[in-house]
């Protein structure tokens, strides 16, 4: 439509120009000039930098998503819901004297469900939803900004009122961007700028206005954050998101295949266990990973064995056409082994699958059994877990006489669990600070805890070396042993084993 308009104009001017007896060809070559800039621009991606939110388009946008489609995260919502009813009986807060929210903060890792959990907040109001990325507000130019700033607070009201709605959210994502503590970008005043609006757009938030609005920010930087977006009166109630634990695992499970067909085989209470560490996003990719590896081989199900694969492919990445030497095998095959006969000693039934199969960037790796979550680590917990992760580098010594630099990560992760035991005064120094604790004192402390475990590793080792050949060699030949296999090739007896693990 916009072109036909620009046409007609353009020949409407041409005889206009020609009857009063002007020439015309400067006049269409400013024109040319003027497309070919606009032209220019749109190439560069540089014209969105004037575009406004007025011109994104209006929708009227109350979310589906509730809290009951939000697994786990069970006192985040309740916090959350607790919050909102503070908005939803405006008669009982008032006579309460209790002062409206402004704003509610999210906070968490990425991943963990802040943008559905602003959605269900909408949806549980009633409300218009808009939802912006902080990135969205931040432009070379002075003043665009804070005017875009404007703009979306006006259309939230708008939309509000023209579908009957008393009540509005605005998302703000990735707020740490838009929020960032004032003068740190001494030379760009323009992020200041577009703060200072949204502070000003807040502190005018009435309910005389006719329609509510509520401000929702998510971040998982809440340190970045400026001082005055966080005093009372503005963000007032700070949800912190966190990592579902099993339970909560279990429930996004639950949700994430109530409409997938689930073999009987699978058992999602396991995989919640195996999960630790897995935020909704991951947990959502896990699913539809072993949907995918279902469909590519003709299964009508989603059995145990696509579960596994795909859980493998979330943690470490898609299988790769590697290939690797024989001797280079075989000594994977060595260190894999490793880790799982040192785990098994020091924690029966811990290891879930072992494999030679490379993805991502490992050539092998061993993947834990599921244990129930933890929030304390003991100093004897944290010393086995240096273990394991020596286990492999230590076979490799014990049976090629040397290391390889495959077990550089195990060593990474091993020095930073000996580094944690001394912060936190769980060694022989007792509580100690890094400021004030001669150095030389710290690093003798951090050999000691090494070389303790590196003994104790190449003792067991040494006693079962018979046993990591022949579990390596089933490997090499099969790829992949789950847990049960290696501990009947092992042939340990957990009970007896347990009574005399090392302290």
């Amino acid at each position: 439509m916009k072109k036909e308009v620009i046409f007609g104009a353009g020949a409407a001017l041409l005889v206009f120009l020609v009857k009063q007896g002007l020439d015309p060809v400067p006049f269409f070559l400013l024109a040319g000039a003027m497309w070919a800039l606009h032209y220019y621009l749109r190439n560069r991606g540089l014209e969105r930098n004037f575009e406004t939110l007025e011109s994104k388009g209006e929708g009227e946008f109350v979310p589906h998503v509730s809290f009951a489609d939000i697994g786990g995260q069970e006192t985040a919502k309740r916090e959350l819901v607790e919050a909102l009813d503070f908005l939803r009986e405006e008669e009982r807060t008032k006579a309460l004297g209790i002062r409206p929210l402004k704003g509610i903060l999210l906070t968490g890792p990425p991943g963990t469900g802040k943008t559905l959990m602003a959605k269900a907040a909408a949806h549980y109001m009633d409300s218009v939803f808009l939802a912006a990325s902080g990135s969205e507000f931040i432009e070379m130019y002075a003043g665009v900004g804070a005017q875009r700033v404007r703009q979306l607070f006006s259309r939230a009201r708008r939309l509000a009122q023209k579908i009957g709605k008393n009540s509005a959210i605005i998302f703000l994502d990735e707020l740490e961007v838009l929020g960032g503590k004032r003068g740190k970008h001494t030379s760009h005043l323009e992020y200041d700028q577009t703060l200072n609006q949204l502070l000003v757009e807040m502190d005018g938030l009435r309910a005389e206005d006719g329609v509510r609005i509520l401000v929702i920010g998510a971040t998982n930087r809440a340190d970045l954050l400026d001082d005055a977006l966080l005093r009372p009166g503005r963000f007032d109630r700070r949800v912190q998101v966190d990592l579902p634990a099993k339970e909560g695992r279990r429930k996004i499970l639950e949700i994430h295949t109530r409409n997938k067909p689930l073999a009987r085989e699978v058992d999602l209470e396991k995989v919640a266990g195996e999960t630790f560490g897995f935020s909704g996003a991951h947990l959502e990719s896990l699913v539809n990973e072993a949907a995918i590896l279902s469909f590519r081989k003709g299964k009508e199900e989603i059995g145990l064995e696509e579960m596994e694969e795909a859980l493998d492919k979330v943690l470490l990445g898609e299988r790769t056409d590697k290939r690797l030497r024989r001797e280079e095998l075989e000594r994977v095959a060595i260190h894999e082994t490793g880790h799982a006969l040192v785990s098994e000693t020091l924690r029966p039934g811990s290891v879930g699958t072992l494999t030679i199969i490379p993805r991502g960037k490992a050539l092998g790796f061993m993947r834990p059994a599921g244990e129930e979550d933890r929030s304390l680590y003991t100093k004897k917990y944290m010393e086995e877990q240096i273990a394991i992760c020596l286990g492999g580098a230590v076979a490799e010594e014990v049976i090629y006489g040397e290391r390889s630099t495959g077990a550089a990560n195990d060593l990474e992760q091993a020095a930073r669990l000996a580094r944690n035991i001394i912060a936190t005064g769980l060694s022989s120094l007792g509580v100690v600070d890094e400021e004030y604790t001669p150095k030389d004192r710290i690093c003798q402390e951090f050999q000691k805890i090494m070389d303790s475990q590196v003994k104790r590793v190449t003792g067991i080792i040494e006693e079962k070396r018979d046993r990591l050949q022949q579990v390596a060699g089933v490997l090499l030949g099969e790829e992949k042993i789950s847990g049960p296999k290696l501990r009947q090739l092992l042939a340990l007896d957990p009970e007896a084993e347990a009574t005399r693990t090392p302290a």
